[in-house]
């Protein structure tokens, strides 16, 4: 709980903030257009001795407005005299367009006409610098430049209490975020954030006392974007640009750049609502206040940004109007779309301890012999509402919220229990195959997991196999290696799952403890008209022979693929053709049945 004591007034938040600025500007953007390469990097180099970070080069100058509009720069360094598109010209247009026509222009030329310089100061130059440049100067202009602009833009477009850009800015972001959303085919997410009651906390504490909440607020949403996994695991193929503003006393607007998908604004929805009912203490007194919230979307819900305003307020309206403490989508379908998956997280929860998880059982057969020589252990989930529901419908959710750790832990227990009652009754034991999530393998406590799940079931640990897909081992790799060496030390294998679909294994595989790698079936599929697809399968059992180690082909469905991987040298196989995921029951049955001597 937070306890508000010795607020600071506006003018003290407001002066300490433009000092913070003044002092601390390197992280201003600096747009440099000049036909000379080395001259740009001479003078990035003077600015980077200063402290500045980030820069954008533009040689070619008809590319200039373009890199502008993607980038928007703090200050532009710009040279007059270049080929095709002229200093002069860019200066014009730069003033012509409302989202730069203020911002600070630095005219950088070796040219000593009185009249060029005039004419770039009649076209709105903020100030010019002679070539070559002196360091200092340099240095100092620059500095003095964007600390004005600083200053500038805190009057004009931050809210003094939450320093948070204000109503202007946000509206000025919005369409160049919308504009580039376009041009570049990205999701955006419009998320609208109402303190519910806000107007009566006004009435009855004062306004200063609103002001001071609405700050407590915006720290606690300011604090939960800025965690790295405020949207999931899954977001695209960059990170997602989060931009928080104060639009009026007690509304905020969420602005969700380069979304995978519509469902991740409601991911970071839920977690602002949870922030927002951490109860404060105002004076003595606990206040607990909820929040409502509206999204809206581009392209699903509209193309135009007054629509998308509309839909969002519409939203948070409804949400507001059905009791608050709640987010709602605009659109009906994806909203119906979330509700569904909502309710499935919260049947997840509860799953476990209501025994609704079951396991199948899909069979390994071995290409030379016909036999079962393994199974591997596939997750159902008997929700009392859906039905026997497959892993693809759920799983995501377990591994979003973390739930895979103790559900994995369960399938782990579950299946080596029953690998334990098969091999003592068969006369030739048959290996179990299990599954490890990216996040199981993350868990601290991994090792004593699959320890205590060997130990309790009593099972031989070499007839276990856990399978990784090649995702969890692309970055720290050394360290990954070392807790797979461990875990061969407790006796178990390991496997390679979807082998071919990263890009990790090929240049570590001979370091790898692994025992077995298993062809994704995406190869399989196709196998029979891709010269491609069978190339990369025969490279990888190629690969495996060189290494000693198994390969396994998923998803073979039909006897020309069967018959094309025995030939390439495959040793086991497992598919619809050869067998479906069954129940415990099912397969012991057809255990009894088969025997080393069967030929596929």
């Amino acid at each position: 709980m937070e306890t508000i004591s010795n607020m600071p007034s506006e003018k003290q938040v407001q002066r300490e903030y433009t000092s913070d600025e003044f002092n601390r500007l390197s992280g201003a953007t600096i747009m440099m257009v000049d036909d000379e390469m080395i001259t740009m990097e001479v003078v990035q180099a003077f600015l980077e001795d200063a402290g500045y970070e980030k820069f954008i080069l533009i040689e070619d100058s008809t590319q200039a407005m373009k890199m502008m509009k993607d980038n928007a720069p703090d200050i532009l360094l710009l040279d007059l005299v270049m080929p095709e598109v002229s200093g002069f010209d860019i200066l014009e247009q730069v003033r012509a367009d409302p989202k730069f026509k203020h911002m600070p222009v630095i005219i950088l030329t070796s040219s000593s006409d009185g009249e060029n310089k005039l004419r770039a100061l009649d076209l709105g130059a903020t100030d010019l610098l002679a070539k070559p440049v002196d360091p200092s100067e340099l240095r100092l202009r620059v500095r003095n430049t964007l600390a004005a602009k600083a200053y500038s833009d805190r009057l004009a477009y931050y809210d003094p209490m939450t320093n948070l850009p204000n109503r202007r800015m946000f509206l000025e972001h919005f369409e160049w975020a919308l504009d580039k959303a376009k041009r570049y085919k990205e999701n955006l997410a419009l998320l609208n954030i109402a303190i519910d009651n806000f107007d009566r906390i006004n009435a009855t504490m004062g306004l200063s006392a609103g002001d001071n909440i609405m700050r407590i607020m915006a720290e606690r949403i300011e604090h939960i974007i800025r965690r790295t996994d405020v949207l999931g695991p899954s977001l695209g193929k960059e990170d997602p640009i989060l931009k928080l503003f104060r639009i009026e006393s007690g509304t905020f607007s969420l602005l969700l750049n380069r979304i995978e998908n519509v469902e991740n604004a409601a991911v970071a929805a839920t977690r602002l609502l949870e922030a927002v009912r951490e109860p404060l203490t105002l004076d003595g007194t606990d206040i607990y206040l909820t929040a409502s919230i509206g999204i809206a979307s581009y392209p699903a819900e509209s193309e135009d940004s007054v629509a998308l305003l509309r839909l969002a307020s519409s939203a948070r309206d409804y949400a507001k109007n059905t009791g608050g403490n709640s987010f709602q989508f605009s659109s009906i379908g994806i909203n119906s779309m979330y509700r569904k998956r909502l309710s499935l997280e919260s049947g997840l929860r509860k799953a476990l301890e209501k025994d609704e998880f079951v396991l199948h059982y899909q069979p390994k057969f071995d290409f030379r012999t016909g036999a079962i020589k393994g199974v591997e252990a596939l997750l159902r989930w008997k929700d009392v509402n859906n039905g026997l529901m497959p892993p693809g419908e759920f799983i995501p959710i377990t591994e979003e919220t973390g739930l895979i750790v103790p559900i994995g832990e369960w399938v782990l227990r579950t299946a080596c229990h029953q690998l334990k009652k098969w091999n003592v009754a068969g006369k030739v034991p048959i290996s179990m195959s299990v599954n490890l999530s990216v996040k199981q393998f993350q868990d601290p406590d991994l090792l004593k997991v699959v320890r205590d799940a060997i130990d309790e079931s009593g099972v031989a640990p070499q007839y276990v196999t856990l399978e990784l897909t090649e995702s969890v081992l692309i970055d720290d790799i050394e360290k990954k290696i070392d807790t797979l060496r461990k875990i061969k030390d407790m006796g178990l294998q390991l496997s390679i799952d979807d082998f071919g679909t990263g890009y990790s294994s090929f240049s570590y595989l001979r370091k790898l403890p692994v025992d077995e790698l298993k062809i994704d079936r995406s190869f399989i599929t196709d196998l029979s008209e891709s010269a491609d697809s069978l190339a990369i399968v025969t490279s990888i059992i190629f690969l495996a022979r060189s290494l000693r180690l198994i390969t396994v082909a998923e998803g073979v469905e039909t006897e020309v693929q069967s018959n094309m991987l025995k030939q390439a040298g495959c040793d086991q196989c497992q598919g619809f053709k050869f067998g479906r995921p069954v129940t415990a029951l099912e397969l012991t049955k057809q255990l009894s049945q088969h025997s080393e001597d069967n030929e596929i």
